[in-house]
């Protein structure tokens, strides 16, 4: 039997002080605020009142802390999955503003469609939806929780909705410790609900 409903859930927020975009550094970790808002996303899958017979995570350190929540509610092990950490990122370890004032680095802007300074969009599509395809079939029913990142949540969005993968950073509705849930007939997935339970934070080292 598949999965009944899968939810991707954001991360909480990082201790950051240095405003470094991390990308897959390791050495970042959840703040005391991240800690609150990853239980808020677990309290409000469980306030679903349905069951989840499946979690699994990005293997970064954010990733695993915002899923202990969901083992302590759940009484389930978190399964690492490569397919949905955090994608790859040239400004990695520096602060973004600072990095875009070296004409040097303007040559990773170049295709922003791609785009050029990092993972491709398709590629991030193409990890995701296979995580996704095999957990849903391997669930044995109930719901299944992955615990990622904004990026790879927001472009699994715009793939199923049949948007361009291309867009704006700014613009992605996928706030820290967000659920956003999705259902699939036979080979269709569609979203069917977005949350953000969690206080408002700001996550300044997002990819």
């Amino acid at each position: 039997m598949p999965a009944e409903r899968l939810h991707l859930v954001r991360h909480g927020e990082v201790h950051n002080p240095d405003h470094i975009l991390y990308g897959r550094l390791p050495g970042y970790h959840l703040s005391e605020a991240g800690r609150v808002m990853a239980q808020a996303a677990a309290d409000h899958v469980a306030g679903l009142g349905r069951p989840v017979s499946a979690l699994r995570c990005s293997p970064l350190e954010r990733t695993q802390e915002s899923a202990e929540p969901f083992t302590a509610v759940f009484d389930l092990t978190p399964r690492l999955d490569e397919r949905i950490i955090e994608p790859t990122n040239v400004f990695e370890g520096t602060r973004m503003r600072r990095a875009l004032m070296n004409p040097w680095n303007w040559r990773h802007l170049r295709r922003p469609s791609l785009p050029s300074w990092g993972e491709p969009y398709a590629s991030i599509a193409g990890r995701m939806r296979a995580a996704m395809d095999e957990a849903w079939d391997a669930a044995g029913g109930g719901d299944v929780v992955f615990v990622s990142h904004q990026a790879p949540i927001w472009i699994a969005h715009l793939a199923i909705a049949g948007h361009r993968l291309r867009h704006d950073p700014r613009s992605r509705r996928c706030a820290l410790s967000s659920v956003t849930s999705f259902e699939r007939d036979g080979g269709t997935w569609r979203e069917v609900a977005y949350a953000a339970p969690a206080a408002a934070g700001i996550d300044l080292g997002a990819v």
